[in-house]
Protein backbone atom coordinates (compact mmCIF):
# COMPACT_ATOMS: atom_id res chain seq x y z
CA UNK A 1 0.00 0.00 0.00
CA UNK A 2 3.03 2.25 0.12
CA UNK A 3 2.95 2.91 -3.62
CA UNK A 4 0.93 5.93 -4.73
CA UNK A 5 -0.40 3.80 -7.58
CA UNK A 6 -1.96 1.20 -5.31
CA UNK A 7 -4.02 3.83 -3.49
CA UNK A 8 -6.22 4.52 -6.50
CA UNK A 9 -9.11 2.19 -7.21
CA UNK A 10 -8.46 -0.33 -9.93
CA UNK A 11 -10.57 -0.15 -13.03
CA UNK A 12 -10.68 -2.97 -15.52
CA UNK A 13 -8.66 -2.23 -18.61
CA UNK A 14 -10.79 -1.17 -21.56
CA UNK A 15 -7.91 -1.27 -23.99
CA UNK A 16 -9.17 -2.72 -27.21
CA UNK A 17 -12.83 -2.77 -26.18
CA UNK A 18 -15.47 -0.66 -27.87
CA UNK A 19 -18.12 0.97 -25.66
CA UNK A 20 -21.74 -0.04 -26.16
CA UNK A 21 -24.35 2.70 -26.26
CA UNK A 22 -27.96 1.65 -25.82
CA UNK A 23 -30.83 4.03 -26.53
CA UNK A 24 -34.24 3.12 -25.15
CA UNK A 25 -36.94 4.86 -27.14
CA UNK A 26 -40.57 4.83 -28.18
CA UNK A 27 -42.42 5.54 -31.41
CA UNK A 28 -43.59 9.13 -31.66
CA UNK A 29 -41.23 10.37 -28.95
CA UNK A 30 -39.66 13.59 -30.26
CA UNK A 31 -37.03 13.60 -27.51
CA UNK A 32 -36.08 10.05 -28.50
CA UNK A 33 -35.74 11.08 -32.14
CA UNK A 34 -33.50 13.97 -31.12
CA UNK A 35 -31.37 11.73 -28.89
CA UNK A 36 -30.90 9.26 -31.75
CA UNK A 37 -29.77 12.08 -34.05
CA UNK A 38 -27.22 13.22 -31.44
CA UNK A 39 -25.95 9.66 -30.98
CA UNK A 40 -25.52 9.24 -34.74
CA UNK A 41 -23.63 12.56 -34.95
CA UNK A 42 -21.30 11.54 -32.13
CA UNK A 43 -20.79 8.14 -33.75
CA UNK A 44 -19.01 9.93 -36.61
CA UNK A 45 -16.34 11.05 -34.11
CA UNK A 46 -16.23 8.13 -31.65
CA UNK A 47 -16.33 4.41 -32.30
CA UNK A 48 -18.99 2.56 -30.31
CA UNK A 49 -21.54 -0.19 -30.73
CA UNK A 50 -25.09 1.10 -30.89
CA UNK A 51 -28.26 -0.70 -29.87
CA UNK A 52 -31.64 0.97 -30.17
CA UNK A 53 -34.35 -0.65 -28.07
CA UNK A 54 -38.00 0.19 -28.73
CA UNK A 55 -39.88 -0.26 -25.48
CA UNK A 56 -43.32 -0.21 -27.14
CA UNK A 57 -45.43 -3.24 -26.32
CA UNK A 58 -43.01 -4.75 -23.79
CA UNK A 59 -44.60 -4.38 -20.33
CA UNK A 60 -41.28 -4.80 -18.48
CA UNK A 61 -39.47 -2.22 -20.60
CA UNK A 62 -42.48 0.12 -20.48
CA UNK A 63 -42.48 -0.04 -16.67
CA UNK A 64 -38.74 0.47 -16.41
CA UNK A 65 -38.18 3.23 -18.99
CA UNK A 66 -41.40 4.98 -20.10
CA UNK A 67 -41.27 7.92 -17.67
CA UNK A 68 -37.57 8.57 -18.35
CA UNK A 69 -37.46 8.48 -22.17
CA UNK A 70 -35.18 8.72 -23.86
CA UNK A 71 -32.77 6.69 -21.77
CA UNK A 72 -29.17 6.34 -22.91
CA UNK A 73 -26.90 3.79 -21.31
CA UNK A 74 -23.17 3.37 -21.82
CA UNK A 75 -21.90 -0.14 -21.17
CA UNK A 76 -25.07 -0.96 -19.25
CA UNK A 77 -24.96 2.10 -16.98
CA UNK A 78 -27.55 4.84 -17.26
CA UNK A 79 -25.82 7.94 -18.59
CA UNK A 80 -28.66 10.22 -19.75
CA UNK A 81 -32.41 10.59 -19.39
CA UNK A 82 -34.79 13.07 -21.07
CA UNK A 83 -32.05 15.06 -22.78
CA UNK A 84 -28.82 14.02 -24.44
CA UNK A 85 -26.10 16.62 -24.74
CA UNK A 86 -23.59 15.95 -27.53
CA UNK A 87 -20.60 17.41 -25.66
CA UNK A 88 -21.44 15.42 -22.52
CA UNK A 89 -21.74 12.20 -24.53
CA UNK A 90 -18.39 12.86 -26.19
CA UNK A 91 -16.82 13.43 -22.77
CA UNK A 92 -18.28 10.22 -21.35
CA UNK A 93 -17.13 8.20 -24.34
CA UNK A 94 -13.75 9.93 -24.49
CA UNK A 95 -13.06 9.18 -20.85
CA UNK A 96 -12.84 5.48 -21.65
CA UNK A 97 -11.73 5.58 -25.25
Amino acid sequence: MGSPYSASPRRPSRAGSIPKVTVFSSAGCHLCERALRVVEEVRVERDFDLEVVAIDGDPELEARYREWLPVVEIDGERAFVYYLDEAALLRKLGRDG
